[in-house]
């Protein structure tokens, strides 16, 4: 199914189609009379005696033509309740066989700006689906018209949203593709072809990555027939050359574990060991689209991890661009890998004015935070504040997990500077973020974001319907808009 947003009239005249209206929590309509017949207002005053007045959405089917919506506003909403009663919307869409419906934003009494724009953007949110694979589609189209004088959403902000659901969706679609179609050549290319938006490219392949000495990163995909690959976005949208914001992103496009081999039983999950990446790929795009008036930069690094006739060993040893020597014990602790080099690079090249890494780093941090929170690491108590706050406001929530030098003990290395897992037990989340620490070099603002058990819903969410949910997305673009622009 798809869904269709129109602004295209300022009309507040009384509608033939499906319409929806928004009533305070008590569902008082009284302020429902000019937009309704008196046949209309009757039947839905009589009908609200008898209706449950503690759900948020209520419907009256006034004709076969006709379902009239009322939309609950609680007097204490937040922007991520009002994206949530969008999504709880779409439900209705689902099952009602109508195709167009009319929104009349001058019902709306509550002050918050944008309101009816945030309602739209759960609906559209919660409308993604992939489903290109698929022999029989949905190919249902819904036409959400949007009327009324009072509160409209302004062009900008239409852009704005936009943006973001094209951001947001455009991350879904990365992490939903299977292994077999999005190798690390293919996502250089798709990455790539962001340019048409406006976005500066470079593509470093393996032979640029071995002059730049990314041993790191290349030992994890030198089992792979496919290439490995560090791909670099800028987005140039301040006046001045003020320092960029950085964004980095784990890009294992599929997670065997190398030599040290994952169990069978849902491995086919590891196509989604990629989500860090696509989250940081989103948001260049979505920054690109908007047009944000900031300077930024997306680092993220492509491989494929694969248990073939070259595939690094454990007992390895490898010196990572930061010129820092890794010995591997576990080819399975292999995303701390690729971000290892990748910060190193992205704070060397651009130096930024922080960094924020996103990986699906760690299985410990689902044992900690299940799928409520993602993880937090911080040098930073000003960024991390920010970052919490934004998850806050967009429900994409973080919880912040110790760092602390005397961590360090466990990824010590009898052989090599460091070893990359922590063989004593425990800690793994926590050590892995430490492990990170040690390669940025020059003390810039950073925080990881360990977002394993955020990424990737088998059964839905508030805003998505199961698979994919493009988290991060949405959170480093309220951090940009409330902190940097």
């Amino acid at each position: 199914m798809t869904v269709e947003i129109n602004y295209k009239s300022n009309s507040s005249k009384k509608i033939s189609s499906n319409y929806i209206l928004f009533v305070d929590e008590k569902f008082n309509i009284n302020d429902l009379k000019k937009y309704t017949s008196n046949s209309e207002f009757s039947y839905i005053s009589d009908l609200l005696k008898t209706s449950d007045l503690k759900k948020d959405l209520l419907f009256f089917e006034i004709n076969s033509k006709k379902t009239i919506f009322l939309v609950s506003i609680k007097k204490d909403i937040k922007t991520s309740d009002i994206e949530k009663l969008g999504a709880k919307f779409h439900g209705y869409l689902n099952y009602d066989k109508k195709n167009d419906y009319v929104v009349n934003s001058d019902t709306v009494s509550n002050k918050i700006k944008n309101f009816v724009g945030y309602f739209l953007h759960g609906i559209k949110l919660k409308s993604y689906e992939f489903n290109i694979y698929k022999s029989k589609k949905n190919k249902k189209l819904v036409s959400i018209s949007v009327i009324g004088n009072k509160n409209r959403i302004s062009i900008q902000d239409q852009l704005r949203f936009k943006a973001l659901e094209e951001g947001t969706f455009y991350a879904r679609d990365l992490v939903s593709e299977p292994g077999n179609i999005l190798h690390p050549d293919e996502y250089a290319k798709r990455i790539n072809s962001l340019k048409k938006f406006g976005l500066i490219i470079n593509v470093y392949d393996e032979k640029k990555l071995k002059k730049l000495g990314m041993n790191a990163l290349l030992g994890v995909g030198q089992g792979s027939i496919r290439g490995s690959y560090l791909v670099t976005m800028e987005w140039k949208g301040a006046k001045d050359n003020s320092k960029p914001l950085a964004f980095v992103g784990k890009g294992v496009c599929f997670d065997t574990g190398g030599i040290s081999l994952k169990p069978a039983k849902f491995m086919e999950d590891m196509t989604y060991d990629m989500a860090g990446s696509a989250t940081v790929v989103g948001l260049m795009k979505n920054l690109a689209v908007r047009k944000s008036k900031i300077n930024a930069v997306g680092v993220v690094g492509l491989v494929e991890n694969m248990p073939g006739g070259n595939a690094q060993r454990p007992g390895d040893i490898v010196k990572s661009y930061s010129g820092k020597t890794i010995e591997i014990l576990n080819t399975d602790a292999e995303g701390r890998l690729v971000l290892a080099d990748a910060l190193a690079f992205t704070e060397k090249k651009f130096k930024p004015k922080f960094m924020v890494d996103l990986a699906t780093l760690t299985g410990a941090i689902i044992v900690s935070l299940g799928s409520e929170y993602a993880g937090l690491f911080s040098n930073d108590d000003k960024l991390t504040n920010q970052l919490m706050k934004a998850g806050e406001e967009v429900d994409e929530k973080l919880w912040r997990m110790p760092l602390h030098k005397n961590f360090d003990k466990l990824i010590d290395s009898k052989n090599a500077d460091m070893q990359n897992i922590n063989y004593v037990g425990g800690a793994g989340s926590t050590t892995a973020a430490q492990f990170l620490q040690r390669f940025i070099l020059n003390k810039t603002p950073w925080a990881h974001l360990d977002i394993a058990g955020m990424a990737f819903s088998k059964y839905g969410g508030a805003l998505n319907s199961g698979g994919a949910t493009g988290y991060g997305v949405r959170l480093l673009n309220k951090l940009i808009e409330d902190n940097y622009e």
